[in-house]
This record gives C-alpha cells, sequence and structure tokens, in this order.
C-alpha cells in the first residue's frame, strides 16, 4: 500500500518551510518511525518519520526545496520484506569507505622516514609515482626533496595565497532572526539602564542547599531560577515592563511567561516558562533544564517558542562583562545577565572581594520611563542581594 508523505501543519504565521535534509534515497527500506526528512521552519526543525516498515518510493520535494502545509513530499510503500537491492540511507561515511577502497595500497615507511615527511609535509604518494616502489628509503626522500627545492629556485612565480570564497544560503530560522532584530530596531525607540549584583548571598544559598535540592527534585540548583523569581517579583511591583503597545493602546499582561534564550547550532532560541511567577525555584529548574535540552537537540516544540511577556538573555555564559540585550517585540523590555568576576566593593566600611555580575536592562523609551526602568532593575537587584525580600514580600 502507498502511503503519500507530507509536510506537516505549519502554524498560520509560516507560509513555507525548507527541505533541509533527507536521511534516505529512494529505494532504501525503512522501519517504522526511522527519521526520513528534516523540515525547517523559522523557529524549529520539525521530522517526519517513516509511517510503518517500508520502501522509500520517491521523493517529490528534494533537499532545498520549499513546501507549505500538506505539500507532498513524497511516496512511501509499506512492506515487511528489506529488498535486496535497496540503497542505503544517505551516509558520507558509506562514500569514504567506497574511495578508500580504490586508493592504492599504503606506502612501507621507516619511523624516521614517516616523522622526517609528516614534519616537510610531503605525500608519499608523489614519491612512490617517481620511484615506482612500495618501499620508500631515505635517500628517495632525500632526492625528493632536493628535486622539489631545485624546482623552486627554478620558478619565479609568487606563493599562491588561499582566498577561496564559500556562499550558502542562509537557513530560515537565520532569516527571521534577522528579520526580528531589524524589526525591532526600527520599530521602537530602545535604551538601556545598567546597574550591578553582589552575587555573594546567591552563591552561599547554593552552596549551603544544592546538595539536598538536586537530592530531592533531581535536577541542579542554578542562578537562573533566583533570576526569574526576582524578575516575576519586580514585574509584580513594575507592570508596565510587561505591557507592550498595539497601536494607540498599551495591553498589560498580569501573568509572566518568561522567555529564557538558549544558544544552539542553529542560532538563539527563546522556549518559554509559563505562569513563571506560580512556578517554585525547583518548578523553573525543571522546566528550564527540559527546554534547554529540547532546543539544543533540535526537539523543541513551536508551542515552547510563541508568546512571552519578558526575556532574560545571559551573555555572561560566552565571557561577556557588559552588553546592550535587544527586545524581542512586541515585548517592551528584556533583562541581560553577564559575566561573574570577582572585583573589591565596599561593604559596612571595608573593602572585600566579591563576586560581582553587571545586569542590563534594555526596554522600549516609548512605553517606559527611566525612572520605572531603574526602578525594575533596582528591585531585581535587592532581591538577588537580600533573598530573604522575596520570601517577606519586602521588594
Amino acid at each position: 500500500m502507498n502511503i503519500p508523505l507530507k509536510v506537516p501543519v505549519l502554524p498560520e504565521s509560516v507560509a513555507d518551510a525548507l527541505i533541509a535534509k533527507w536521511y534516505f534515497e529512494p529505494g532504501a527500506y525503512v522501519l517504522q518511525d526511522q527519521r526520513l526528512v528534516d523540515i525547517e521552519t523559522d523557529k524549529v526543525i520539525l521530522e517526519v518519520v517513516a509511517p510503518t516498515n517500508g520502501i522509500l518510493q520517491s521523493i517529490v520535494l528534494p533537499q532545498g526545496a520549499r513546501g507549505s502545509s500538506g505539500a507532498l513530499l513524497g511516496e512511501f510503500q509499506e512492506s515487511t520484506q528489506k529488498t535486496e537491492a535497496a540503497p542505503a540511507s544517505i551516509s558520507p561515511k558509506n562514500d569514504h569507505v567506497e574511495s578508500q577502497s580504490s586508493q592504492p595500497p599504503a606506502p612501507i615507511l621507516s619511523p624516521s622516514v614517516r616523522q622526517e615527511m609528516l614534519k616537510e609535509n610531503i605525500n608519499p604518494n608523489d614519491i612512490v609515482k617517481q620511484t615506482g616502489r612500495e618501499r620508500i628509503t631515505p635517500e628517495d626522500l632525500e632526492q625528493y626533496k632536493n628535486q622539489i627545492k631545485d624546482t623552486s629556485n627554478n620558478t619565479e612565480e609568487a606563493p599562491v595565497l588561499n582566498r577561496e570564497q564559500k556562499r550558502e544560503p542562509m537557513s530560515s530560522l537565520r532569516r527571521k532572526i534577522a528579520e526580528r532584530l531589524m524589526f525591532a530596531q526600527q520599530n521602537a525607540a530602545i535604551l538601556t539602564t545598567f546597574n550591578e549584583v553582589n552575587m555573594h548571598p546567591i552563591f552561599e544559598i547554593r552552596q549551603k542547599h544544592k546538595e539536598a535540592f538536586e537530592a530531592k527534585y533531581h535536577v541542579k540548583l542554578g542562578l537562573m531560577s533566583f533570576f526569574i523569581k526576582a524578575v516575576c517579583a519586580a514585574l509584580e511591583k513594575y507592570p508596565i515592563i510587561n505591557a507592550y503597545i498595539d497601536g494607540s493602546d498599551i495591553v498589560y499582561q498580569n501573568y509572566y511567561d518568561l522567555g529564557v534564550a538558549v544558544s544552539t547550532e542553529r542560532g538563539l532560541l527563546v522556549p518559554i516558562i509559563r505562569d513563571a511567577q506560580n512556578r517554585s525555584f525547583a518548578e523553573c529548574e525543571q522546566e528550564l533544564h527540559k527546554l534547554a535540552l529540547n532546543a539544543r537537540d533540535g526537539k523543541i516544540s513551536l508551542a515552547d517558542l510563541q508568546g512571552g511577556t519578558f526575556t532574560i538573555t545571559n551573555g555572561g555564559v560566552f565571557g561577556s562583562l557588559l552588553s546592550t540585550p535587544i527586545l524581542n517585540p512586541p515585548q517592551s523590555a528584556i533583562l541581560g545577565m553577564h559575566k561573574i568576576q570577582e572585583r573589591p566593593i565596599a561593604e559596612n566600611n571595608n573593602v572585600v572581594i566579591r563576586p560581582m555580575m553587571y545586569i542590563a536592562l534594555s526596554y522600549d523609551h516609548r512605553l517606559i520611563d527611566g525612572a520605572q526602568a531603574v526602578g525594575f532593575l533596582v528591585a531585581v537587584k535587592n532581591v538577588l542581594e537580600e533573598p530573604e525580600r522575596f520570601f517577606l514580600d519586602l521588594v
């Protein structure tokens, strides 16, 4: 029985998707649930798997083509017996093995000759072509080196520099990121305010409770859950930071769906932690761990990336000491975390060394006044430096 393979249903905002990679050639026998093809949208990679054991009959949309929702990708035939002549899956390793089998046998080299050839970057097959012998002696090597030296002395050509260029199309995700960044720059009055946080109290809490926390909840107690809870407390005090502009209206949101930026091989993704204000530290860490793994493994869903009222991004994991994060439209603000460095500060009239982090809030000045932005950032700082404020509702 022939089964049509179709592009999965795409969101209304996505017109079409890129056929990123086919894993099998027509005629290949495929087991049920094996991945047939990757389809890339501007947010995620969708996988189309074999509906049952059978043979990939044909490919209608090849790699690099684009297709809309429900478009025919190819034909699949259900079968319980593998055909003898069925081509294997598309694999660079197979090609490499075949190419190696057609190569002549490797020349016989003594250790000293091998070391000298590696040092001089000489291909032993070049000497074999000259001498016709499989065993290369030190005399053969010396003669070859002298010949190369004579040839180089007789030529007046300048050394050839490697000035090659490589061109490849931007992925759907990278194009979408570029569009959103340009939209944010051109359609918002973005300003950034800065502050610094003494992370010593957070470090003490983590050091004291990390083992018990991990034993009970099976996830590590990281820094992000503290920032999530601090942001929720500050948003409650400054609801304008969680609002956005819709035409001539201001839309206030009484829930906090926080996006946490995650770097992947395909680019930056921002999975959403829903209703963060109602989650415990453990629930924040567990949800963040799950979303980050799915994002990096290409298994994140569109639903995990849609929405969001406020974003947190951490450039500090890459060593950034200070930056001005850019808005994630239609959101009106974004918090940037940075590298933690031990610095001398004044504390109780004494100079002490403390782990310090710069934090930054970029905001849309059309909606948010400077005083509100600074007040929000100070509220975040206060909760992080004195975590008991959160439990006593003293933000």
